[in-house]
């Protein structure tokens, strides 16, 4: 047992862990309050002042601006190469001289030296000429006596190498009066040799120039000092505080990791969520032991709290305002479901408290979901039909809407400010709401829970296994049908879940079906017990609780039901039978384990009232006389034994519940039987039960009075009869 302990701890502890860490790294990163703020838009936070020296800059549509309008004006740089141009030349005057005159050599080189003026491109400078890119360029002097000197060229008169030999060509012809295209063939090569690209583009100060400018333009404007006003509450947010914002949260961000505090961040905020678990945590181990010391239930309430943070992260993350369409108020609807009011309101406070994390108004948040989650838990006392989380639904959207509204008023002041877009949310907020139902019958099926709703529909007599019950065992319906109605008003009067016992006690002897002659209750003169060994006749009593569960296991019936079909008995067995095998052979202990039931004993208040009504209600059915008194004595008689054998030990039953109990089937069975105790009344028995009753179980060495029958709880089945 310590080692099941422990590892039940391990495994709660390990949860707590890993539902810290899911949260922590789920939610935002930003080590400093998270502002939310769109471009024009108010500012719905306090004052807020520079914590350092923040620079002013442009915003992003200004410098986009100016950056389009530098890159529309910006003049390209080109580089020339003079030394090539002049060495050319002199090359080009001493190869021409065989072929022309010296007066035409002159105009040659002169020519020369003027294509060379207005610019030879290189092909990749020529194509953008062309391409009409840029119709200028900026050319930095490398001339001793004007050094780095920019001179402007015009686009339009760079010529590509054959176009200034063309240019030259022409240019001679007109001179001299030759026709073109007929310069000598020394000169024609002379001129291909010196007429070469001497303009390229210059890319190194092409950049170095662009990016000047687009720093002029992206320096700052100015600077905004410590303790200067940044925003204020209700001013619109232009496009230059939107980037004043912008550019603050960087710094910030920035100077707190340079520091490290964001590592005191993470820890600030991994205590204050390990906190708000840990809270849950103590709640339940504390006020709810049971649910704590069940990893499958907290398994359940840990992933179900987790899961909404997430999703609402998520939610966050897309839209701000979105966060008010999560159904925070179905957690304490489907928590109450299979738990309690209270822990339905804890899950609540856990959820909301570690979302508001993320949330951009979270007074306002808090406030909505906890009051919007409250009214919920309170309209639904026990879901049993769909319909009724409709009305919750209709409920908590006048609640979300009604404390919106005097959030509104109590902050702004003006009802301006009140936004329909949230009305909308909690529209949607509300639909979701409704169909909880499905996420009901999710969290039944992932962690076997069971249901109000599906305890409502596994009551209803129509079912077929109930129906089958009716039609193959009906004296054993009967009962099961009185034992219901037995158990529920026990259940209602000490607290305990009445429709589950109600539930429950309708299916406890199902497993009679298998061979329903051999009870009491379905036989009608003819025993079968007669001539059978009492150990065998004891098997086929004892089977009834271990096919029960067979039955139930084919049909699905849920795990809550399964333990009222193999705890009403306990660990108690058929008494009646063990006595006769005790005295068919005189002097030898005769082995009782094939007389006990499977067990185990009742776990559970509801298991512990059916196991007491069961038993009562089946020895009443033979008593011929009721009176008040006799049905007293029986009651008292029959829970004694059960407290003596221990039977009722495991259940969590107080003194108290038993009592209660105590007077509970006192009042129920002389209302059932018309006792009148009142005085001067007489007591009447029911004539047609005295006429009915079968025979009270005796065993043939000790019979017993027909008024005070041998507590079935000892006998076994208190709906068998062994052969008289």
């Amino acid at each position: 047992m310590p080692h099941i302990l422990n590892k039940s701890l391990i495994l709660r502890i390990a949860l707590l862990i890993a539902a810290t860490a899911i949260v922590v790294l789920i939610v935002p990163r930003a080590d400093h309050q998270s502002y939310s703020y769109e471009l024009n838009q108010p500012w719905k936070y306090p004052l807020l002042t520079a914590d350092f020296d923040t620079p002013i800059l442009r915003d992003s549509t200004s410098i986009r601006q100016m950056h389009d309008s530098i890159e529309a004006n910006f003049i390209p740089f080109a580089k020339r190469n003079d030394s090539g141009r002049k060495a050319g030349i002199e090359r080009f005057m001493t190869s021409v001289r065989p072929d022309v005159t010296a007066q035409e050599a002159a105009l040659l080189v002169q020519f020369v030296d003027r294509a060379y003026h207005d610019g030879i491109a290189t092909p990749d400078l020529y194509f953008q000429i062309k391409r009409g890119n840029n119709m200028k360029y900026r050319v930095m002097s490398v001339d001793p006596g004007e050094p780095g000197m920019l001179h402007t060229l015009e686009g339009a008169n760079v010529r590509s190498q054959k176009e200034a030999f063309e240019f030259v060509d022409s240019l001679y012809a007109h001179a001299t009066g030759k026709p073109r295209h007929e310069l000598p063939a020394g000169v024609a090569r002379a001129l291909g040799a010196v007429l070469v690209p001497d303009l390229t583009v210059d890319s190194i100060n092409d950049t170095k120039y662009r990016d000047q400018e687009y720093l002029n333009v992206s320096g700052a404007l100015g600077v905004i000092k410590k303790g200067q006003r940044i925003v204020d509450r209700g001013e619109i947010i232009t496009q230059q505080i939107y980037t004043n914002l912008n550019t603050y949260q960087e710094m910030l961000q920035s100077q707190q990791s340079d520091s490290g505090r964001h590592s005191y961040f993470y820890l600030g905020q991994a205590l204050y969520i390990l906190s708000i678990w840990l809270v849950l945590y103590i709640f339940l181990a504390i006020y709810r032991p049971q649910f704590f010391s069940s990893v499958r239930k907290m398994t359940f309430l840990v992933t179900l709290i987790t899961l909404f943070v997430v999703i609402s992260t998520l939610v966050f993350e897309f839209n701000m305002q979105a966060i008010y369409v999560m159904p925070f108020a179905a957690i304490p609807v489907v928590v109450m479901v299979f738990f309690d009011s209270r822990t339905a309101l804890f899950s609540l406070l856990t959820a909301v408290m570690l979302t508001a994390l993320i949330a951009t108004y979270q007074f306002q948040f808090i406030v909505l979901e906890l009051l919007a989650g409250t009214a919920a838990t309170f309209s639904i006392n026990h879901l049993s039909k769909r319909s009724q989380l409709l009305r919750t639904a209709a409920i908590t959207l006048a609640v979300y809407s009604g404390i919106y509204l005097a959030l509104v008023l109590a902050t702004d002041g003006v009802l301006s400010q009140f936004n329909p877009g949230m009305l909308l949310m909690f529209v949607f907020n509300s639909l979701i709401l409704s169909f909880a139902y499905i996420l009901i019958l999710i969290i039944e099926k992932i962690f076997g829970f069971t249901s109000m709703v599906t305890l409502v529909e596994l009551s209803d007599i129509n079912h077929p296994l109930l129906l089958r019950l009716a039609e193959e065992a009906p004296g054993t319906f009967e009962h099961s049908m009185q034992v219901s109605t037995l158990a529920a008003e026990v259940a209602r009067a000490i607290g305990a879940n009445t429709q589950l016992v109600r539930t429950g006690a309708l299916y406890h002897d199902i497993g009679k079906m298998e061979s329903p002659v051999f009870f009491t209750e379905n036989q009608h003169g003819i025993n079968p017990h007669a001539g059978l060994e009492p150990e065998t006749s004891a098997r086929k009593i004892v089977s009834h609780v271990t096919d029960g569960l067979s039955l139930a296991a084919k049909y699905k019936l849920p795990q809550v039901i399964r333990d009222f079909i193999s705890e009403h008995h306990g660990k108690s067995y058929a008494r009646s039978f063990y006595n006769i095998a005790c005295q068919q052979h005189p002097g030898v202990k005769i082995d009782r384990r094939p007389f006990e039931y499977p067990g185990p004993n009742p776990r559970s208040k509801e298991t512990a009232i059916l196991m007491m009504a069961d038993c009562v209600e089946a020895a009443s059915r033979s008593m011929k006389d009721h009176s008040q008194e006799n049905i007293d004595n029986l009651v008292d008689k029959l829970i004694d034994n059960l407290l003596n054998e221990g039977l009722l030990s495991e259940s969590p039953l107080t003194f108290k519940d038993i009592e209660t109990a105590r007077q509970t089937f006192k009042k129920r069975l002389a209302t059932i039987y018309h006792t009148r105790t009142s005085k001067g009344y007489t007591v009447i028995s029911n004539p047609e039960q005295e006429q009915s009753a079968p025979a009270a179980q005796t065993t043939p060495a000790a019979p017993t009075t027909p008024t005070t029958p041998t507590p079935p709880s000892t006998q076994g089945d208190t709906n068998s009869q062994p052969p008289s």
